[in-house]
């Protein structure tokens, strides 16, 4: 009976039965032969992973097996599924240092990975009794929020709001969808140097809307940075939360 199968059709045959007899999860056995390849260096970090129908040939298992343990790997942070384009392996963490001039965009370059940002959506509200804290403002006074999304080599990073008092920043958010950096866009308004007030790291998980900006699972960890940045007066400028998936950087504090 089995001479007439097609060779492709009994392994993937044999790995199925094997799957369901063993007792061995066989999807398990997928992902640690992925794994393994990515430790020693088979698939790099940052590039595509090979298809499904590939990496069922090159490891006798059912694509459906493969797809399984891809999932897992995922989940776990080791690759990341872009939409219409495939899976890639992460690329490795980015040492991200805290200190007296944090500068995301400096950060990222100086690893000589290209920097991305981008606006995906802006307010002017009033601000709520901890923002009004942060900025010395009275509560409710009127705040533009900007919500941005920043990457390192088209690998999402960090997903943050920022607010900054209105009437100083006036047209900030269309500034900032032009210079796609917050130095370029505090420049614009004439401040050339400002500085890090206050930071404060907490752990939390993502939400839907992060997960889905940072390309991870809900649920994942996320690293919670708030942070003051002053000017050389001392006087706040804007305050930050910034949600960074936490397995793609490992925070350095620097004094």
């Amino acid at each position: 009976m089995t001479a007439n199968i097609p060779r492709r059709g009994l392994l993937r045959a044999r790995a199925v039965e094997s799957e369901v007899d063993s007792g061995v999860a066989l999807w398990r056995r997928a992902a640690d032969e992925i794994e393994r390849a990515i430790a020693i260096g088979t698939f790099q970090p940052g590039t595509k992973l090979p298809g499904e129908l590939e990496l069922a040939e090159r490891f006798g298992m059912n694509r459906h097996t493969v797809r399984r343990a891809i999932a897992t790997l995922a989940e776990r942070g080791l690759l990341r599924a872009e939409r219409g384009s495939g899976t890639y392996v992460e690329a490795q963490r980015l040492a991200y240092p805290i200190r007296a001039r944090t500068r995301f965009s400096e950060i990222v370059g100086t690893t000589g990975r290209a920097v991305g940002g981008r606006l995906i959506a802006s307010a002017v509200e009033d601000a709520d009794t901890d923002v009004a804290k942060r900025l010395r403002l009275r509560p409710g006074a009127s705040v533009i929020r900007l919500e941005l999304l920043r990457h390192a080599d088209r690998v999402p990073i960090c997903a943050g709001t920022t607010w900054l008092p209105a009437e100083r920043f006036a047209g900030a958010a269309k500034i900032y969808a032009t210079a796609r950096a917050m130095t370029r866009t505090l420049a614009h308004f004439g401040i050339h140097d400002y500085v890090r007030q206050s930071t404060r790291v907490t752990a939390d998980v993502a939400d839907a809307a992060d997960a889905l900006r940072l390309e991870i699972a809900p649920g994942r960890p996320v690293l919670m940075i708030d942070g003051v940045d002053v000017d050389r007066d001392g006087v706040p400028i804007l305050t930050t939360r910034a949600r960074f998936a936490a397995d793609r950087i490992e925070l350095i504090v620097e004094t």
